[in-house]
């Protein structure tokens, strides 16, 4: 018992990281510690308790009914210690400090990068992380402080806005003169992978090209747009991104693909922090100066 009560919170990050990822590779991840050092904690943690949390084997870690007793009060310290976080976080009245931003990969690298440039040449005090990460990060377990996100957010505390809309567009290389086939015949289409095929743009392409064959599927917006101005085939690509980059030209059509909006949204343990609110509205001031 004396040990149970000398454990501590990092100790219980460690347990969760593994009871959500499975494997001690993705609790590494999660935490941003090593795969040796996430192992060597765990085993020391469950020799304190003197408790096994997980059984290990093929299909990963997974918790034991000990383990599963422990995940309730586990996550339960873990919302009460991230409010205390959220909450002095959101207190802080100075401009300084962290701020995490998360978002996709190109609207990151192309969108919100040159803004964090002239935000910190302004208030160079403020350290900024951003996170290009393809998963859905947690405002309430404080992955990220601001959130960017093509769909609106559906989780009650999260204080969210319209932060702008995207245009998007067909795109070849600028090397292609020739006009393209009406129906797509001999076309090579770069769109996104089998898990994204609902989005809008997705169907957008392959109607209007029906007899066109999908050669290149990706998650990634910029590996599209890379393929597309080395001459692979044609993307339906984000105006922001296509002006970006070098190689590539907007083909006009009788219809643009539907666009999309962007939202941001935090915290609402954060909508008094300094730091946020006055990067959230240069922000909005930048993307409002370019459209």
């Amino acid at each position: 018992m004396q040990n149970c009560m000398m454990m501590e919170w990092s100790d219980l990050k460690v347990f969760l990281a593994v009871a959500r990822a499975g494997t001690l590779g993705g609790a590494a991840r999660l935490t941003g510690q090593t795969q040796p050092t996430m192992g060597r904690r765990l085993r020391a943690l469950e020799a304190a308790l003197g408790q096994r949390l997980f059984q290990r084997g093929s299909a990963g870690f997974v918790l034991t009914e000990e383990g599963l007793a422990m995940r309730a009060h586990a996550e339960r310290i873990e919302e009460e210690t991230l409010a205390i976080e959220r909450r002095m976080a959101g207190a802080q009245a100075g401009l300084g400090g962290l701020l995490r931003l998360s978002s996709s990969d190109w609207f990151g690298l192309h969108v919100l990068a040159p803004i964090c440039a002239a935000f910190m040449k302004q208030h160079p005090d403020v350290t900024i992380e951003l996170l290009t990460d393809a998963r859905l990060l947690s405002a309430a377990r404080r992955e990220a402080d601001l959130l960017f996100r093509i769909t609106p957010f559906r989780e009650p505390e999260v204080v969210q806005r319209r932060f702008m809309a995207l245009d998007y567009g067909l795109y070849v290389s600028n090397r292609q003169r020739a006009a393209l086939p009406r129906r797509g015949r001999g076309l090579r289409l770069l769109t996104m992978d089998s898990a994204f095929e609902e989005l809008p743009d997705v169907a957008w392409l392959k109607n209007s090209f029906p007899e066109g064959r999908v050669v290149f599927g990706s998650n990634s917006r910029e590996a599209q747009a890379r393929l597309c101005a080395a001459g692979a085939g044609v993307a339906v690509l984000p105006d922001a991104l296509a002006r970006a980059l070098p190689g590539l030209r907007r083909v006009e059509r009788p219809q643009d693909p539907p666009g999309r909006e962007v939202w941001v949204g935090y915290h609402e343990d954060l909508r008094y922090s300094a730091r946020l609110r006055a990067f959230l509205e240069f922000a909005l001031a930048r993307v409002g100066e370019d459209g």
